[in-house]
């Protein structure tokens, strides 16, 4: 019997506030787990469904990127290999709740358009495809063959393939993303932004011009054997929880973590492991050694001073610090970087930091006297405007003192969904390098365009001046997603056609072109059958490690396609009989798109093989596996200059970041408590230092609009309720996908063209008739 999903919507009137817990994890992360799985999937399915997250007989996990153990490193994977939020993820895939026929007769667009997508969610899997006809009311079914058609005729309608857009999520397969990639490129355009553009865009131009690979160097194993981890605006306990583990054990070898970052965030501060005695009866571990409650975007100016000081004191005793062997034979740009931090502003470097130089010194002394440091950090740097500089300024400190190649020590963006690295790595990217394309083009024998496509930003742009018509994405919550709401819905609604291919329900859905389709797929825990048997799909994690993932549930509907069955039927229709790709063997077996990634993809040699080993294979690195930079322009690790910059806010205002809160992944909400910042029932809040309130003049629990300033004029988000909280002086924090419409579009991250979200200025302007009792 299919359960029904709660009714009501987000009653924000019921919001509780309490006291900031000082740990993670625990016996509540347990029973949050089995209860949330219980509701959802049934014991049955629970039971069966977590005993397969993340083993390797099994699935991997449909949230964070986070690596599995390895047996080639020694370690072994434990039977419970899987957090808090990765139960959640597995839950609200594997959800009994259903949106079918019945759903959508009963629900108007128009009903649908002022729900939330905590909501939206919670309604379950579509069953069928489903279609929104130009001046309907409803959605209504939809042959698959009919859906195709519509696609199709659409594309070819079109007077440049240009003027369509193909948008992926981040937990796509490597085989659908390759066989996506593959189809937009014969289709004409290079139009594919994903969700690499508003996360870690900024990891990958930071890291390609200073080591030559756009991606961490570190291992697991790695983390496990530093001296020294720097966590820096990464909230671990929330977006990736089974760090902390890693951590744990770090600490247990004797490392020592440094946590940078503007919010006191309860999983860095210690971890209650529900594995271990000492987790469930014990005070578990403690794990920052040093919390730097860095002002937001005043990370640059943090590394900039901590560069100075270890060139300061390398002077005083030469080699002491620097590696000057590593420096000297693989480096470029030390002198120039020495010359430009030889002398600082400490005055202004304190105003940026808003930390006192005596603490800046202690982090500096941590980093000169380790012999293995790994610097991790997530979208708590990667969404400013001086981004790039910021990640080039950490890899400086790591260049300088060797840390990269060496175990133990590296660089380590933390990525935040299933695949969004894979994904990259299959040619998921507007403008993938000439020699991928040449590459494709040699494999299938068909014209690949040359000229660079539109990223995220650049989308919304096109579909906001009538250059973007057709918009078709793969996963995601686009709409949600991005930044200046207001805009970005109006920009999807002027499509003539708008296509998702989904599980559930969100907001993009009913943000809708002129025809809107939802085309329900497969999930990451379900069977996949095809002509030539059960298939299974490979995923890359955050540390390069390609391993496979094998569906072991019943689907949700019989009328589920995968996500490559989708994409191979939209191409035959599209191209027609005789195209030089083979969509149809390509769908019959996933072992012939996999032969294909292997003479394309680098690094993908003897793919099917190797992805059959027990933890799959790595992807080569050259800085990490040699200890050479043969990706950079001169075949040398760069050191980079940059000038100080930071954000500042006029008097009266406040930098706002927007954040998750614990019950959330990305734009899923799975429920209404942030436990670790004792917030519960409401999502509208607004995190702001009690001396900032003293000195604006505001309450705590008062209700209030935030309004960003922005060159092009206000942009509003209203009824926030205020919480007092230790957040850095002059800044405040609120969770997304609500406060992204105060994201101005056109404000980005130099070089990598992320909408900033982390140092949006603002101002707090009270509701006049608070409703509040």
């Amino acid at each position: 019997m299919t359960r029904e999903a709660p009714a009501q919507d987000v009653d924000e009137t019921r919001l509780e506030v309490g006291k900031p817990k000082g740990w993670a994890a625990g016996i509540p992360g347990v029973a949050v787990s089995l209860a949330r799985s219980v509701e959802q999937m049934g014991t049955g399915r629970t039971v069966k469904a977590l005993r397969l997250l993340n083993q390797r007989e099994g699935f991997d996990c449909p949230g964070c990127a986070w690596p599995e153990p390895r047996e080639v490193d020694g370690e072994k994977r434990k039977l419970a290999e899987f957090c808090e939020n990765g139960a959640k993820a597995v839950a609200e895939e594997a959800t009994k709740r259903r949106v079918d026929r019945a759903f959508f007769a009963k629900h108007p667009i128009t009903d649908l358009e002022t729900k939330t997508d905590y909501w939206l969610g919670q309604q379950g899997r579509i069953t069928e495809p489903f279609v929104l006809r130009e001046g309907a009311t409803h959605y209504e079914p939809i042959s698959w063959d009919a859906a195709f058609e519509l696609v199709a005729g659409e594309l070819k309608a079109l007077t440049d393939p240009n003027e369509a857009i193909f948008y992926t999520s981040g937990r796509t397969s490597n085989e659908a993303a390759f066989l996506y990639q593959l189809l937009v490129r014969s289709f004409g355009t290079n139009n594919l932004p994903d969700c690499s553009n508003m996360c870690h865009e900024s990891s990958g131009a930071a890291l390609s011009a200073t080591t030559g690979v756009g991606k961490g160097s570190v291992s697991l194993a790695d983390i496990h054997q530093a001296d020294l981890i720097v966590v820096v605006g990464q909230n671990p306990g929330t977006n990736h929880p089974r760090m902390l583990s890693a951590l744990e054990e770090a600490k247990g070898n004797g490392a020592k973590i440094v946590a940078v970052n503007p919010l006191p965030e309860a999983g860095l501060m210690r971890f209650k492991n529900p594995q271990n005695v000492r987790g469930v009866v014990g005070k578990g571990t403690p794990l920052a050694d040093e919390f730097a409650q860095v002002r937001l975007g005043g990370d640059l100016a943090l590394f900039q001073a901590v560069g100075h000081l270890l060139l300061a004191w390398d002077a005083e005793a030469p080699g002491a610090i620097v590696d000057r062997e590593f420096v000297d034979r693989v480096t470029e740009g030390f002198a120039d970087y020495a010359k430009h931090l030889r002398e600082i502003d400490w005055p202004e470097i304190e105003r940026a930091t808003g930390l006192p130089r005596a603490q800046i010194e202690r982090v500096a002394r941590m980093i000169a006297s380790s012999e293995r440091t790994i610097y991790c950090w997530a979208m708590g740097l990667t969404q400013h405007k001086h981004a790039v500089p910021t990640i080039s300024e950490i890899a400086n400190l790591a260049l300088m003192r060797g840390m990269i190649g060496k175990p133990g020590a590296g660089l380590c963006p933390v990525r935040g969904h299933s695949n969004v690295q894979g994904d990259r790595t299959m040619g998921i990217w507007e403008k993938m390098p000439q020699s991928f394309m040449d590459a494709l083009a040699a494999e299938f024998g068909i014209e690949v365009p040359r000229e660079h496509g539109f990223d995220t930003v650049d989308a919304i742009r096109a579909m906001r001046d009538g250059r973007g018509k057709v918009f078709f994405a793969v996963g995601g919550n686009f709409a949600s997603a991005t930044p200046d709401s207001e805009l970005t819905e109006k920009a999807l609604r002027s499509c003539s056609l708008t296509v998702h291919v989904s599980t559930k329900l969100n907001r993009s859905h009913v943000v809708h072109g002129r025809t809107a389709l939802v085309l329900p797929t497969l999930g990451r825990t379900e069977r996949d059958v095809q002509a030539s048997g059960e298939q299974f799909v490979t995923v890359e994690d955050s540390m390069s490690q390609v391993h496979a993932s094998r569906g072991r549930l019943k689907p949700a509907s019989e009328h589920l396609l995968s996500e490559v069955a989708i994409v191979c039927r939209l191409a035959e229709k599209l191209f027609g009989p005789g195209h030089a790709v083979p969509w149809r063997t390509f769908e019959a077996d996933y072992d012939l798109i996999r032969d294909r990634i292997s003479r394309v993809v680098p690094g993908c040699q003897d793919y099917n093989r190797r992805v059959r080993e027990p933890d799959g294979f790595v992807l080569p690195h050259a800085p990490r596996d040699s200890r050479e930079f043969t990706g950079t322009a001169n075949g040398k690790g760069n050191f980079t200059v940059s000038e100080l910059e930071y954000p500042q806010a006029p008097e009266g205002r406040l930098l706002l970041q927007t954040m998750r809160s614990h019950d959330q992944y990305n734009t899923t909400i799975y429920g209404l408590s942030d436990r670790y910042r004792g917030i519960e029932n409401a999502r509208r809040v607004v995190l702001v230092n009690p001396d900032d309130l003293a000195a604006l003049g505001l309450a705590d629990g008062a209700l209030v609009d935030l309004v960003s300033e922005w060159r092009d004029g206000d942009r509003r988000a209203p009824a926030f309720r205020i919480v007092a909280y230790p957040t850095a002086r002059g800044c405040a924090a609120t969770y997304f996908p609500e406060a992204n419409a105060l994201v101005p579009l056109d404000s980005v991250a130099d070089k990598s063209n992320t909408p900033v979200s982390k140092a949006i200025v603002v101002r707090l302007e009270p509701v006049v008739a608070d409703p509040q009792p």
